[in-house]
């Protein structure tokens, strides 16, 4: 048996390293080995990180079907690869593309599902996690089966730490017959993406509906670029039509890790939380000082953020 992390693509996507930490605290406390299996990505990608993380052995799956992301190659792979190694436990990096295959797994697998999932933990002999329900106003513990328990893991609450002896993986290529396999639906269009994104933003200024209307957008805007960062803000502005859903910060928009957020006029919701609360710091602006936001914030303002925001904005432009 071993814990064994599921990635595919060709580049190693953010928040597989934290995934990786997760996996070796969890196989270390179990006394199994971590093994990492990658599907699409050379061996000489992702060797020394494997090493660095403590993983035993990497496997790696070739096929042509993998070259793209599709989810029924992708699940069939991943099902013939578990048909040959035993797992207690199988973590995945929490995506839009994981929470469609880890079901699909679990049910080719007879396992057990769960997602958003921020701890692990060993007790009694058995995985237990811990998961964000009801929009993320819940925090519920699971007892998970001993065999082919399938986690999604939500990274953005995790740090990524290095093994404290780095490790010599081997390299094993695992042959899957996919000639079968058919993806049932095409993307014949997909977005494209331009320009800088808010997931990989060091600095965003999340408006919310303190800011009393649309029309005041334009000081987060302002104060974003004053500090050179980027712009967005709450489910509630989508909702009210303020602002593109491309800007919405939280559990069901962009999931951020910025090193400064400054909130403005945001009340502090789990699921907005959920959005921005890896920052390495947080600023919150609001006249309630009850709000809940000011639980996460290492650094408050008590006041209204349409005259607190133009003085930030003279400091940040050196007026």
């Amino acid at each position: 048996m071993s814990v064994v992390v599921c990635s595919w693509g060709n580049t190693v996507e953010r928040g597989t390293e934290e995934v990786l930490t997760a996996a070796r605290a969890y196989s270390v406390a179990a006394g199994l080995p971590l093994r990492w299996v990658v599907a699409g990505t050379d061996c000489e990608a992702v060797r020394g990180l494997a090493a660095r993380y403590g993983v035993a052995a990497v496997d790696l799956i070739s096929h042509p079907k993998l070259a793209g992301y599709g989810p029924d190659a992708l699940t069939e792979a991943l099902a013939r690869y578990f048909a040959q190694v035993q797992a207690a436990a199988v973590l995945l990096n929490q995506t839009a593309e994981s929470r469609l295959v880890a079901p699909r797994l679990a049910t080719r697998l007879g396992g057990a599902v769960v997602t958003n999932v921020f701890a692990l933990r060993h007790e009694g002999g058995a995985l237990h996690v811990s998961a964000t329900a009801y929009g993320g106003d819940t925090h519920a513990t699971y007892r998970m089966p001993a065999k082919n328990s399938i986690v999604c893991v939500a990274t953005t609450t995790l740090a990524a730490e290095h093994a404290a002896a780095p490790t010599e993986p081997q390299c094993n290529p695992v042959d899957v017959d996919l000639g079968a396999v058919e993806e049932r639906f095409k993307v014949t269009a997909a977005p494209k993406a331009e320009g800088p994104r808010l997931e990989d933003a060091e600095i965003i200024v999340g408006g919310g509906r303190g800011l009393g209307k649309a029309d005041n957008l334009g000081l987060i805007r302002d104060l974003a670029a004053a500090l050179g960062g980027m712009w967005g803000g709450s489910r509630l502005l989508v909702d009210d039509g303020w602002i593109d859903a491309s800007r919405q910060i939280g559990l069901t928009g962009k999931i951020t890790r910025p090193r400064l957020y400054v909130a403005a006029g945001i009340s502090g919701a789990s699921q907005h939380m959920a959005g921005c609360s890896a920052a390495k710091t947080i600023v919150a602006i609001n006249k309630d000082r009850d709000a809940a936001i000011f639980r996460y914030a290492r650094f408050g303002i008590v006041g209204d953020c349409l005259e607190v925001i133009p003085e930030l904005i003279k400091a940040a432009r050196g007026g």
